[in-house]
This record gives structure tokens, C-alpha cells and sequence, in this order.
């Protein structure tokens, strides 16, 4: 009997199926069974007069509304298993003819669609619209081929880091690669924000030292620690970072160590000694072989005793990492060619900090004129520091009593 319902309900959708497909948004009647049933099913799919029992049967489940079969004009059926290897056949035979709406309901056990194959074929109008992602280079010389596919990079040149600097650097490219920003660099950002490295210099500062990146956070704050035990205060020490990218990257030991390589070798008193790395501190991150040999030129070569080097290295730090060259040129015109003696040279020292041509420039103009007079018991005396740090203007209308126009002009004899 169950089997006899189930067929009689799958009857019902077919017979909806029909009707949707072939007459849509027929109005209905409700005057008699009969038509109504016929109304719903096209003529096409009547079965013989002798299923005609089981059609009204169905029409009548669809519409809500029939007579009992017993009252049927087509006769009584006594056994509702006569009917029924008929009406299977009749479903199985006109079930491929219908349209196929809705293959669920149609059909319960049909399977899922498979997944499209990577193998399919597709049309040239499909293939024109993907659009591929580029592959990742295994390997490039340039970090800008990796910067659309990494965060980090992208983040980085957001804060001002220029990548093309950074890749120059040995390993440096390699070090930002395996980097992840939220896990590895923010942390050391705002290490570097606490210590005093103000925003805008951020970019500048990883670009010079990318390395710092890398490096573990505890080590970093003992170091400063360090720097804060030897009397360095806050802002110092943020001066000191900021203008020495790689101090950082220095180990407490190497940091004591270079301190006091500075105190013995120049006789300098602690707090001088911290004065010095303050206004360069650079010294402590550079070659120390550089320094050695600058101080062996002063005293062998340019013949100053060691009081006066001490003098020369506390009042112009940046004679110590000087080119030796440049030093033994500088010296060698201003106390040969211009005669300046060793103790005005002391007392002066920011002289060789200047270009040379400069120093010429003016000193021949100076002697063109009458008035290269450098001697302070002299009248119309010229220090050291008016020679060279004062602009060109200044220095004509006050120092060599003439016009710009005249020196120009003196410039272009030599």
C-alpha cells in the first residue's frame, strides 16, 4: 500500500511538472473533478481508458477535490493492486519525456554534479577572462619582485624604507624576506620609538640598518641599559642611536671595550670621553685600525706632540676617521704654503675639516690683496676660522675688504 502511495505522489509531480511546462498561467476551474483534471493534464499524457481510474485519482490529489472513486463514471475498480504494473510502466516509459524542471524532486537518488576537471575544455571567451596571479621568483637580485607578494615589504616601504638601499647590503634582502612584520618587526619598532627614534626617521634608519630587525629584543634593551649605567641620559642616547644606526648591533662588551679604548689612547677624562662619542658616535661603530693609524699620522708624520693631538681629537672628532691623505694635504698647505705653526693649528683644529680648494681659494685671493695676515700679533690679524667658515659674501666684505664681483673674477685666473 505504501509503494502504491509513493507512485500515486510521484504521479502528482509529473503531472505538476507537465502542467507548469506546457500550460503556464492557464486560469483554473473549479466547476466539476473532471474537468479540472483534465484541464491539468495534456492530452499527450492521458493513459488508456483503462488507467483512467488512477489519472483522475492523481488529478484529484493535485487539484484537492474529486468524488470518491467508488461514484467514477469509467467504472469502480475493486483492488487498487490491478492497476498498478500499468501505471509503473506508463511512469517509466513518459518519464524521459518531460521536462526536467527540477531533477530533485524528479528524482531523490540522483547524485551530486562531479567537480569540473582541471582537464576540461574551455572556450576562448572563458580563458580570455582568468586572469593568472604571477608566480613568486625563486630567485631575483632586486627586492622589488617580491614586494606585491609580501606584507612585510609592503609595510616597510609604507614607512620609508628604501628597498633598493636595503638590497645592497649583504643578506639584507634575504634577513626582510623570512621576517614576519606583526610577529618580528612591531616589537622592535616601537623599541626603537621608546628609545627615542622619532617617527619620520624610522625609513631612514631600518634603510641604513636593516640588520636590527633580526636582532633579539632583550639583547637590544640591555644594551641600552649599559649606555644608561655609563651616565648617558635619554636624549643622548636617542642622539647617539639615531645618528649611529649600527650602535645598537654592538654588544655590551665591544661597547665597554671601544669606551675605553677612546679614554687610554687620548688621556681623556670619563666625562670627556663621553662627550666625544656623544658629538660622533660613529666612533664607536667604526674601525678602530682607522683611528689608530690617524693618530700615528698626527704625531710622526705632521709632528704634533700628544697634548696637542688630545687637544685636535676632543675639539674635531672627525679628524680621527679622516681620510690620511686628505689630512697630510690639508696640513701639509697650511703649514708650509701658509706658514701656520703647530699651536695655531692646535687652537684651530676646524680647519681640517674644510676642502682644501676652499682654504687655497681664499688664502690666494687673501695674498692677491696684501691681507694674508694669520699671525694674532700682527695687525689686520685673519683667524683660522674666519678663513673658512664664513660665506662667501661675509667673507669679502669683512675679511678681505672687496666685493664679490672681485673675487669671482679673481676665481676665474687661476
Amino acid at each position: 500500500m505504501a509503494r502504491w502511495a509513493r507512485q500515486v505522489s510521484r504521479w502528482g509531480c509529473l503531472l505538476s511538472t507537465a502542467r507548469a511546462a506546457e500550460f503556464p498561467r492557464r486560469p483554473r476551474s473549479y466547476g466539476s473533478a473532471a474537468r479540472t483534471c483534465r484541464e491539468f493534464a495534456p492530452l499527450a499524457l492521458l493513459p488508456p481508458a483503462k488507467d483512467g481510474v488512477l489519472w483522475r485519482l492523481l488529478a484529484c490529489r493535485s487539484v484537492g477535490s474529486c468524488p470518491p472513486p467508488d461514484r467514477a463514471r469509467d467504472g469502480s475498480f475493486s483492488s487498487q493492486e490491478s492497476h498498478l504494473p500499468s501505471l509503473v510502466k506508463y511512469e517509466q516509459a513518459k518519464a524521459e519525456t518531460l521536462p526536467d524542471l527540477n531533477a530533485k524532486e524528479l528524482n531523490e537518488d540522483w547524485d551530486d554534479i562531479p567537480p569540473s576537471s582541471a582537464l576540461e575544455e574551455i572556450s576562448e571567451e572563458e580563458a580570455v577572462q582568468i586572469i593568472a596571479e604571477p608566480l613568486l621568483p625563486l630567485h631575483s637580485t632586486t627586492l622589488r619582485d617580491y614586494v606585491d607578494h609580501s606584507e612585510t615589504l609592503a609595510k616597510l616601504v609604507h614607512l620609508g624604507v628604501d628597498l633598493s638601499q636595503v638590497e645592497k647590503r649583504q643578506k639584507a634582502g634575504q634577513l626582510l624576506l623570512t621576517l614576519d612584520f606583526e610577529k618580528d618587526i612591531r616589537k622592535i619598532l616601537l623599541f626603537l620609538k621608546d628609545v627615542g627614534v622619532e617617527d619620520n626617521q624610522l625609513g631612514p634608519f631600518l634603510t641604513k640598518n636593516p640588520y636590527i630587525l633580526g636582532e633579539d629584543l632583550e639583547a637590544l634593551e640591555t644594551r641600552v641599559a649599559y649606555l644608561k649605567s655609563k651616565k648617558f641620559g635619554k636624549s643622548e642616547i636617542a642622539q647617539m642611536v639615531s645618528r649611529a644606526p649600527y650602535l645598537l648591533l654592538f654588544s655590551v662588551e665591544r661597547l665597554d671595550n671601544r669606551l675605553g679604548f677612546f679614554k687610554n689612547e687620548l688621556g681623556l677624562s670619563v666625562k670627556k670621553t663621553k662627550d666625544l662619542v656623544i658629538r660622533l658616535p660613529r666612533l664607536l661603530t667604526g674601525k678602530l685600525e682607522t683611528v689608530k693609524e690617524n693618530l700615528q699620522v698626527c704625531q710622526v708624520e705632521l709632528g704634533f706632540q700628544r697634548n696637542e693631538i688630545q687637544q685636535i681629537a676632543y675639539k674635531t672628532p672627525k679628524i680621527l676617521t679622516a681620510s690620511k691623505k686628505r689630512l697630510k694635504q690639508t696640513f701639509d698647505y697650511l703649514h708650509n704654503i701658509m706658514g701656520i705653526p703647530h699651536h695655531m693649528l692646535t687652537r684651530f683644529p676646524q680647519v681640517f675639516n674644510s676642502k682644501l680648494l676652499r682654504i687655497r681659494e681664499r688664502h690666494m685671493f687673501l695674498a692677491f690683496l696684501g691681507r694674508a695676515q694669520y699671525d694674532p700679533a700682527q695687525p689686520s690679524y685673519i683667524s683660522l676660522d674666519q678663513l673658512v667658515s664664513l660665506p662667501d659674501e661675509v667673507f669679502c666684505t669683512e675679511i678681505a675688504k672687496a666685493s664679490i664681483q672681485d673675487f669671482e673674477n679673481f676665481l676665474k685666473t687661476l
